[in-house]
């Protein structure tokens, strides 16, 4: 019963997850090697999964994969040799040996404190003409703006996020090239989830659910590039020829 009430709800009630699977017009399709770098409760590898790819994910966090595998290859019975969860944590890619066509990290870099190390290791990952797609906190967003930051690196955000600049010199400095910035998260989605959000809070996610429709329609109608957006994603490409 629990897996086939959130297989209902999945990826749950949060607006911005909800939003960022907008993100995928972005990605390949078909057959192809994805790295899933900070999987959290699994969404975009099943989402690259279904789009033909045969996807890693990694995740810090073993109840999380544990979770994972049990609802997308248990319960969905995704194919266990195209869809792998595994307990890793980003910093230990330099031992990593395979290599990818596409590397999915959303709402990861900002929880890094060495995030450089990190982009390093997925260029070399990556193999030539593959694309890097990143989605992070906007740094000038008020909510971000305000918040107050984890420098300990015990699991918060390490810093308030990413401008388009920072994206640049961060990915350029790496050697990939920055092919497309978008801001993502318009204002009606983040009030709507701040009010859900204090709802479930208060009353429990069971009690929540009746809400999350009406508020659905803010992320059907919601488009890229408001002008204050609540996070940024690039699409990042490894050179064909390097240097």
């Amino acid at each position: 019963m629990r897996d086939f009430l959130r297989n209902l709800f999945y990826p749950g009630l949060d607006l911005h997850t909800r939003n960022r699977a907008s993100l995928c017009k972005y990605w390949k399709t078909g057959p192809r090697d994805v790295l899933d770098a900070g999987s959290g409760n699994g969404y975009f590898s099943w989402l690259a999964y279904k789009s033909g790819a045969r996807v890693i994910a990694i995740n810090f966090d073993e109840t999380q994969v544990k979770k994972s595998r049990e609802f997308l290859v248990g319960y969905k019975k995704a194919d266990p040799t195209l869809l792998q969860f595994e307990q890793r944590n980003l910093y230990d890619l330099p031992a990593e040996i395979r290599t990818f066509d596409e590397i999915i990290c959303f709402e990861v870099l900002e929880h890094l404190r060495r995030d450089g190390d990190v982009v390093r290791e997925f260029y070399r990952l990556l193999r030539p003409g593959g694309v890097l797609h990143v989605c992070c906190p906007f740094r000038m967003h008020p909510r971000h703006q305000a918040e107050i930051l984890d420098l300990n690196e015990t699991g918060g955000h390490v810093r308030s996020g990413y401008t388009d600049e920072d994206y640049r010199v961060l990915f350029g400095s790496a050697g990939f090239q920055v092919q497309e910035v978008v801001g993502i998260g318009t204002p009606g989605i983040y009030h709507a989830d701040r009010i859900l959000r204090a709802i479930r809070n208060r009353v429990g996610d069971l009690l929540a659910i009746p809400l999350l429709l009406p508020a659905l329609m803010f992320v059907k109608l919601a488009k890229f590039n408001p002008r204050v957006p609540f996070s940024l994603y690039a699409r990042v490409i490894k050179p064909e020829k390097l240097p």
